[in-house]
């Protein structure tokens, strides 16, 4: 069976609900939210359900906010950071992920960070860089991070325990150099472990071998930031072209990466049929046997 038939027949399967993953362990359902008009500055709320029988019990019905791309101030300003804190409230996510490319300047970068963790989740917060943030403040980001309770995975791993439980999440070091040679830092890991890998750029996921990873959580396409209807991204950062310049993809080896629109903008404070997304995501452990 060709690439096309199985994007088609996957299609297919996604319009009519659950989309088996791999060998029918993970099945991966999403929804849009509509906002209330009160949250001035972002264009949505995304929700995925993923439901595998490798999350543990412990962690059925957990949810996780996942924020990509905020490049505060941007088209992303204090009024949409306001809607932001408001959203979180709102949503309550039992943890937090940030996908990179925080800032456009170092001034915004604790404001930032101290917002987003007014109210912090009760089972914390954890984020990788993106290539703004390699490209300045670097330092001031990873230290208002750990300031403000955010642990920052660069090509690392961390435990998130729930009733004597766990899950793993893990972060990719995108360096943007022309060479990427870090290995993926899930490749020490137990295929029996339910991962999450967070990554800047949706390539890493094609270009790494990030074997034991369950889903990737990735931004900085910005779902094309302006595109014809939503159906074609003239310009998409991206080696792959359309194949992963938003929602949810699957790489060479049908490992599952969810790409969000990510919430502010670069270079244009424009936005044309690629709405701001605060990625909504919440677990289920089942049993597909």
């Amino acid at each position: 069976m060709n690439n096309r038939l199985k994007r088609y027949i996957a299609l297919i399967i996604m319009i009519f609900g659950f989309l088996p993953i791999g060998a029918q362990t993970t099945l991966i359902e999403h929804s849009k939210v509509k906002l209330h008009c009160k949250h001035k500055g972002i264009g949505r709320v995304k929700e995925y359900t993923i439901a595998s029988s490798e999350i543990p019990k412990a962690f059925d019905n957990f949810t996780i906010a996942f924020l990509a791309d905020i490049h505060y101030e941007s088209k992303f300003d204090t009024t949409a950071l306001v809607s932001l804190c408001s959203i979180l409230d709102e949503i309550n996510a039992d943890a937090i992920m940030l996908g990179g490319d925080y800032q456009e300047g170092c001034q915004f970068v604790e404001p930032l960070f101290s917002s987003i963790m007014r109210n912090k989740p009760r089972y914390g917060a954890w984020g990788v860089m993106g290539n703004n943030d390699y490209e300045r403040c670097t330092d001031i980001i990873t230290e208002s991070m750990q300031h403000n309770g955010i642990r920052v995975l660069e090509n690392a791993i961390d435990t998130i325990w729930k009733d004597n439980q766990f899950i793993i999440v893990a972060g990719a070091k995108n360096t943007f150099a022309d060479k990427e040679t870090i290995p993926s830092p899930t490749l020490n890991l137990n295929n029996r472990d339910f991962v999450i890998l967070l990554t800047h750029t949706p390539d890493y996921v094609e270009d790494q071998d990030i074997t034991h990873t369950d889903i990737a959580l990735a931004g900085h396409t910005h779902g094309g930031q302006v595109t014809l209807f939503g159906l074609y991204a003239p310009i998409v950062p991206s080696h792959y072209g359309q194949r992963f310049a938003r929602n949810l993809k699957y790489n060479s080896n049908n490992i599952p990466v969810i790409i969000s629109n990510g919430l502010g903008t670069s270079r244009k404070k424009i936005r044309a049929f690629a709405k701001s997304e605060v990625i909504l995501i919440r677990l289920m452990n089942k049993s597909f046997r």
